[in-house]
C-alpha cells in the first residue's frame, strides 16, 4: 500500500523578521583567538537600519519541508502555531507551498512563534522564544510515511522527543534525519539517546559534532565520524563551512567541496536546512550517500543568495540543471 507521504518533518514554525543593519550602526569584535565575536550596536538610542523582510513559516523543519515539496515530494508537517493573524499566515503558506496541514495544531491563547534576525556582513543574530505549545502526537501516525526529519524544537517540548523516539521503535522501518537545534543540543546526547539510537542520517556542524560526540575541538574528522556512528545513526553528516561537507555510511567515508557562488552571499540564514533538505531527498529519490552530497551544496549554495531561508529553494529540475553545469572540481572524494 502505498504512504500517503514521502516525507513527515517535525519541529517549529516561525515567522522571521530579517532586519539588515547599516554597515556604520554597527560593529563586530573577535575574542583573541578570532574564534568568538559580538555584535555591537550604541545602546539606549535610535538606530536607523537599512532594510526590513518578514519571512513566513520558516523553522529548520519548516524550511526543509518547503524545500521537500518544492524538490517534487509528498511532504507534511508536525508542528504549532497561535490563533492568530501570523498563524493563519503560516497555513496559508504551507497551503501555497503543497505542505499538508493535517498535522498542524492552532494552540488558542498563544501566539505565533515570531523571531527577529539582525543581519550584517551576511551573518546573522537571531533573537528567538519558542511557545510552549501542544503538538500532534506523532505515534498517531502510523505508517503514512517512510521518512521523518526532526529539527528544532522549544524547550517546553522535550516529551516530544520521547513519542517520536517510541514512534520509531514501533516502526523500525521508518527512516528519520535529525538536526539537533539549540535546544536539543542543550538536552544533551545522553537525554535523547534513544532519539540518537534511531536516526538514520544525522545533520550537525563539525563544533556541534564535537559537543554531541564529546570530543575535543580539533577532533580528526574520521575519528569524529566513527564517534557519532557510536550512537546510533547509520549516516553521519558533517558540514565544515566554506570547506565543505563529510559523510559517512558506517563503511567509507566522503568529502565534497562547496558549490561556487556565483556571487556573494546576501545571507546565509537557511543554509544548513537547504543542505539537510538537498541531501534527504536525495536519499528519498533512492540515490546513494555520494550522490547526495552532489544535491545538498547545490540547495544551501542557491538560498544563500537571497534574503529568507526558503526564497532560493529549489525545483528539481532546476537542481539537476545547476548539478549538469557543476565545474568540474565539483565531485566527491572518497577519503
Amino acid at each position: 500500500m502505498p504512504r500517503k507521504y514521502d516525507l513527515i518533518c517535525i519541529g517549529d514554525v516561525v515567522m522571521d523578521a530579517f532586519i539588515t543593519l547599516k554597515d556604520d550602526q554597527a560593529s563586530v569584535a573577535w575574542d583573541r583567538k578570532h574564534e568568538n565575536a559580538t555584535l555591537s550596536m550604541p545602546f539606549a538610542t535610535k538606530i536607523p537600519y537599512e532594510s526590513l523582510v518578514v519571512a513566513t513559516a520558516v523553522g529548520n523543519s519548516s524550511n526543509v519541508a518547503v524545500g521537500a515539496a518544492r524538490l517534487g515530494l509528498k511532504t507534511g508537517i508536525i508542528t504549532s502555531v497561535g490563533a492568530d493573524s501570523y498563524g493563519k499566515e503560516v497555513l496559508a503558506w504551507y497551503k501555497k507551498e503543497r505542505v499538508s496541514e493535517e498535522f498542524v495544531r492552532v494552540n488558542r491563547g498563544l501566539p505565533t512563534n515570531y523571531h527577529f534576525v539582525l543581519t550584517y556582513d551576511a551573518e546573522r543574530t537571531i533573537l528567538i522564544k519558542h511557545q510552549d505549545y501542544e503538538y500532534y502526537d506523532p505515534r498517531k501516525l502510523d505508517r503514512k510515511t517512510d521518512w521523518l526529519y526532526f529539527s528544532s524544537i522549544g524547550e517546553h517540548a522535550l516529551s516530544m522527543h520521547d513519542k517520536v523516539a517510541d514512534y520509531l521503535k514501533r516502526h523500525p522501518g521508518v527512516r528519520m534525519g535529525f538536526n539537533p537545534g539549540t535546544f536539543q543540543l542543550k538536552f544533551g546526547a545522553k537525554r535523547l539517546r534513544e532519539i540518537y539510537k534511531h536516526t538514520y542520517v544525522l545533520f550537525l556542524n563539525r563544533e556541534e559534532g564535537e559537543l554531541v560526540a564529546g570530543k575535543k575541538e580539533g577532533t580528526p574528522l574520521a575519528e569524529l565520524m566513527d564517534a557519532l556512528h557510536e550512537l546510533g545513526p547509520k549516516i553521519v553528516v558533517i558540514t565544515d563551512g566554506p570547506k565543505g561537507a563529510y559523510a559517512s555510511d558506517g563503511t567509507a567515508k566522503y568529502f565534497m567541496p562547496p558549490y561556487p557562488d556565483p556571487k556573494p552571499p546576501i545571507s546565509r540564514t537557511g543554509a544548513g536546512d537547504a543542505f539537510s533538505c538537498g541531501f534527504t531527498c536525495a536519499l528519498i529519490y533512492g540515490l546513494p550517500v555520494a550522490e547526495a552530497l552532489r544535491w545538498a551544496p547545490i540547495e544551501s549554495m542557491h538560498v544563500v543568495q537571497f534574503f529568507g531561508a526558503q526564497t532560493g529553494l529549489l525545483t528539481k529540475p532546476k537542481l539537476l540543471q545547476l548539478l549538469k553545469k557543476a565545474p568540474k572540481k565539483f565531485q566527491v572524494k572518497v577519503l
